[in-house]
């Protein structure tokens, strides 16, 4: 895999500067134009062998481009923050905006790659790893970024060499450590790892771009026009994009009876409220237990609350704060994206609320948008909604893999309940602000709604984060249900039941 990279690449002083002016420039309006579209980010991966000039050509990229539109983050072990979240948390937060360039020192291979060479982790382990980068990756592109990954090598002589340059050197010798000698030691193991790791991650969409590391300006011009071209050729696939119509469902296999796990919810139950009050505190004061069970230290919730207008999101939210300590938790409205969030994956704004370990995070409304309003509504096309039902398993895998533990509710009230409550809203002066216009008219769409919960329930309930559906149209036997629930999830991944079954 390494070989055009050993053969010796050399570009004289004399046209590296005849070169280099006319690719500043054709490299500042591109990334001006880039900035001005904002259609798409850049995410530039420079990543290689140690010697092989990946700081200097990220110096040269500051120098022959706009650094207001450019960031650079360099990743090395992870800081505390970092490791009481999932392992991709901190790549998630660091991703482009559309319109600008990241460029990744360090990235979502490293820690693999280090891994497998220290014996810390198996080829089985690695491949898993190598499976899920792809599915990350695929979910960049298929958002729309362009995904630029360059690997510079050097061979062992080669590397033995620029080591010793850079260590001989006053302004470089501090570069050199022990660590970089001892690595070195490993250069055939980091071959193999290494090769292996870019075969099965190099895609049609986000390929490998392997630069002989030896000669600086070879490595810098390669580095360069191979980016100037790629960012060309993006922009012109976008100017040239048709929109594509959103269609509004999936077909359905047919049905005889027309039932439906929605449907088949018994909405008539309900709880007294001598008894609710009794079961309530119960549920609350065992929550409240729980987060201070010293396992907890080393878990996290995600709740997750879905449902129809007015079926009691809120309440239900409410209850379960009430048990926990204000420090502990943080509640996430969700509403339309803002024009920042607007600019990343859609995923993009919950990663950023990932708790850490030992707290919990509610959402009233999740990524679960991208398939329910995001679908009926026409906001997204139907190739971006339904490849959303994968990507989001993807991601609830890695929070579960992380030791989040992922409660997800859908509450369902029937169509005569919502209408009574939109009713009573509208006449309480304090429960106006919850009706407006786009409750009305989401009413109207109730059959493509349950529709489109019936296919999300259906392909993204999954054994690591079920879907519990909520009988809400009486709210006391809501909110029991709810806390009961959560609370047994968490005995139960406390306890490690869920991973042995």
């Amino acid at each position: 895999m390494f070989e055009s990279a050993e053969l010796g690449h050399k570009v004289s002083k004399g046209k590296y500067k005849k070169l280099v002016p006319a690719l500043r420039a054709d490299l500042l309006d591109a990334q001006i134009e880039l900035f001005k579209h904002g259609k798409f980010p850049v995410v530039l991966l420079i990543s290689g062998q140690d010697g092989a000039g990946k700081g200097e050509t990220i110096n040269v990229l500051y120098e022959w481009m706009d650094a207001r539109f450019i960031s650079t983050i360099a990743f090395s072990q992870p800081s505390d923050e970092e490791r009481s979240r999932p392992a991709m948390w901190r790549f998630w937060r660091s991703l482009p905006p559309k319109g600008r360039i990241g460029i990744f020192a360090g990235s979502w291979y490293s820690d693999p790659i280090g891994q497998r060479l220290a014996g810390s982790m198996s080829k089985i382990e690695l491949d898993a790893q190598i499976d899920r980068i792809n599915r990350f990756e695929t979910m960049l592109i298929n958002e729309g970024a362009l995904v630029l990954k360059f690997w510079f090598h050097l061979t062992y002589e080669g590397q033995k060499q620029r080591l010793k340059e850079l260590e001989s050197n006053p302004r470089t010798a501090w570069r050199v450590t022990k660590w970089n000698w001892d690595r070195l030691k490993t250069y055939d193991k980091l071959q193999k790892v290494s090769g292996h790791m870019l075969r099965m991650t190099s895609k049609a969409a986000a390929p490998w771009i392997i630069v002989e590391g030896t000669d600086d300006r070879y490595r810098y011009l390669t580095v360069g026009q191979t980016l100037l071209d790629a960012i060309r050729a993006k922009l012109a696939a976008v100017k040239n994009t048709v929109a594509v119509e959103s269609a509004p469902m999936l077909p359905q296999p047919s049905t005889i009876n027309l039932r439906s796990v929605l449907s088949a919810l018994d909405l008539t139950q309900s709880l007294a409220e001598r008894s609710y009050e009794k079961q309530l505190a119960q549920w609350q004061a065992r929550l409240a237990e729980l987060a201070r069970d010293p396992r907890f230290k080393g878990r996290s919730v995600v709740c997750a609350f879905e449902g129809a207008d007015a079926a009691g999101k809120g309440g239900a939210i409410r209850r379960i704060s009430a048990a926990l300590d204000a420090r502990q938790y943080q509640i996430i409205p969700v509403a339309a994206p803002t024009e920042e969030e607007s600019m990343q994956p859609y995923l993009w704004r919950f990663w950023r609320h990932i708790p850490s370990l030992g707290r919990f995070t509610i959402f009233d409304r999740t990524w679960y948008g991208r398939v329910l309003v995001e679908r009926v509504e026409g906001f997204c096309t139907q190739a971006d909604w339904s490849r959303a039902y994968g990507e989001i398993n993807d991601f609830e895998h890695e929070l579960s893999e992380a030791g989040v533990i992922v409660v997800k509710f859908w509450l369902q009230v029937s169509q005569a309940e919502q209408l009574r409550r939109f009713k009573e809203r509208e006449k309480i002066a304090f429960k106006r602000f919850k009706i407006t216009a786009e409750d009305w008219r989401n009413r109207k769409k109730w059959d493509a709604y349950q529709q489109a919960v019936c296919d999300m329930i259906d392909r993204t309930s999954t054994g690591e984060a079920p879907w519990t559906l909520i009988e809400a149209n009486d709210k006391n036997f809501a909110r029991v249900k709810i806390l009961r629930t959560l609370c047994k999830r968490i005995e139960l991944e406390l306890d490690g039941g869920l991973k042995e079954i």
